[in-house]
């Protein structure tokens, strides 16, 4: 069976910067956990991460990112490149089923095992099944509202969940400040 992935939604404004995912687990078409944990802070508390995907590859890609951080001396940006060119070459990583964003005070990253790490233009990243609702609704509420990250956050995985049949409102944010 296919397990679905999930939503992670990440937005930086105003000196905060917030992570948030859903905590639903698919098997199939069946919810098989409500209330799994896929963000985080490591590194110190300094870094914001949130995972998609096979939540052993995800928690495999979040323990090489920790080494990473700690090699590099909590650079995220240096981290996340050397992450993503070790996760293409590695015989063994390279069957990794999993997306990772990852941000603390001044970068934010999509890293993926293609080797892609992806800062966005508008300081929004999305991923999981329903990470296209969730960055569009984020994208608007930025524009058109006056709300904190963390509401933005909370808001878009609200409306994402009532959409997508593979993330649920048993939302999770963990928040940084700049």
């Amino acid at each position: 069976m296919h397990i679905r992935s999930t939503t992670i939604l990440a937005v930086r404004r105003d000196g905060e910067v917030a992570v948030g995912g859903d905590g639903q687990v698919t098997l199939g078409d069946t919810a098989i956990k409500h209330g799994a944990r896929k963000v985080r802070k490591i590194h110190n508390d300094k870094v914001l991460i949130g995972f998609a995907g096979s939540a052993s590859d995800a928690i495999t890609l979040y323990e090489n990112l920790e080494k990473k951080l700690e090699q590099y001396r909590g650079n995220l940006q240096k981290s996340a490149v050397e992450l993503a060119r070790e996760w293409r070459s590695d015989r063994v990583l390279r069957q990794v089923d999993a997306l990772l964003i990852a941000a603390d005070s001044s970068d934010s990253y999509l890293i993926s095992g293609s080797g892609d790490v992806i800062s966005p233009d508008d300081d929004v990243l999305a991923i999981g099944s329903g990470g296209s609702i969730a960055l569009a609704a984020a994208k608007a509420l930025v524009k058109y509202s006056d709300l904190t990250a963390k509401e933005i956050i909370s808001e878009a995985l609200q409306l994402t969940s009532e959409i997508c049949i593979y993330t649920n409102a048993k939302i999770e944010i963990e928040t940084i400040g700049i």
